[in-house]
């Protein structure tokens, strides 16, 4: 199947889709138990900490635990595979990184509707992600180790978190502009990513800012970041834009549920997460790992998906990505 016919059946069957059932009459206090947050990457990660703090800030209000579970591959969709099969009851949710949106646009027979088959309850944050190679790599920017790449051609090779993900597509749209033949390699984390890095096995780690202790004790350096501006804590690392690409990846993500959730739970989810993201002591996480707040409601960010499906659909088909 054609990835233009995907994207189509994708916005097509949205269209079809039945609308959420109407508020439950006589709902008892909700929640009355602890509420299960799935986190479809490593703990210790930089999704994992920044989850873990929101969903303290968020438990304290809703006076129950929400409990973190680390669901590892397949590229961060895990979560959003979870949400096929759980009850819209609004005990069990998923963090939803952008390759739940875009997976389905790489598959022949996607297994989910992004538009369609889950519950949007609020956008949350995106990442700082850059570039980072050993403290005694040869290469002091990313000029010099673009320009080895291209000299070698076949013979570098990076790690990202998985195939598919923002990381993956953007270091391979720089090879495709620069006219450079490097090699993906997908870990399931940011900590199996830097380790290979550490030990001799990849050249390069592109990941989110799990790396930044490391940049800063001198283990490695960081040879660019991907944000609009220059990170705070790294203002010595240039941009993509700065090297000549008209590129900014921050990859926003976000907390989904399963599809027909009532309204007025989904509603209760987005009041409680949407006071937690501003909290001080989840924005100090925030700050620390140069994280901003990317925040869309309910429908808004319904329809950021939307928007989002309808961008990555040309990307992946020109890059020629496929599951």
């Amino acid at each position: 199947m054609r990835l233009e016919t995907t994207r189509r059946a994708l916005l097509g069957s949205a269209l079809a889709a039945p609308a959420l059932a109407a508020p439950a009459l006589a709902q008892s206090r909700f929640p009355d138990k602890s509420i299960k947050l799935i986190v479809p990457f490593t703990a210790g990660g930089t999704t994992d900490v920044q989850m873990r703090a929101l969903a303290e800030a968020a438990g304290r209000r809703f006076g129950q635990a929400v409990v973190i579970e680390n669901k590892l591959g397949a590229g961060g969709t895990l979560g959003a595979q979870a949400m096929l099969h759980e009850r819209p009851d609004g005990y069990t949710l998923a963090t939803m990184p952008v390759t739940t949106i875009r997976y389905p646009l790489m598959q022949q027979r996607p297994a989910w509707n992004p538009l369609t088959d889950f519950t949007w309850i609020i956008q949350c944050t995106g990442y700082l992600f850059g570039v980072v190679v050993k403290a005694d790599a040869p290469w002091q920017d990313f000029d010099q180790f673009m320009a080895f790449a291209k000299a070698n051609p076949g013979v570098v090779n990076y790690g990202t978190p998985g195939v598919g993900g923002s990381l993956h597509l953007t270091m391979e749209q720089i090879a495709q502009e620069r006219g450079i033949d490097w090699v993906h390699v997908p870990f399931r984390g940011v900590a199996e990513n830097v380790q290979a890095l550490l030990g001799g096995q990849i050249h390069a780690t592109a990941d989110s800012s799990g790396w930044a202790e490391l940049v800063q004790s001198g283990t490695v350096r960081l040879l660019c970041t991907w944000g609009a501006e220059r990170a705070k804590r790294f203002p010595q690392a240039k941009t993509l834009k700065e090297y000549g690409f008209d590129i900014v990846s921050v990859s926003p993500y976000g907390i989904a549920g399963p599809r027909n959730m009532d309204p007025g739970i989904a509603r209760a989810l987005h009041d409680v997460f949407k006071a937690a993201l501003y909290d001080p002591s989840h924005q100090a996480v925030l700050d620390r790992m140069d994280m901003q707040v990317m925040y869309a409601g309910l429908g808004d960010y319904a329809a950021e998906v939307a928007r989002s499906l309808e961008a990555e659909a040309p990307l992946v088909r020109r890059l020629g990505i496929r599951l």
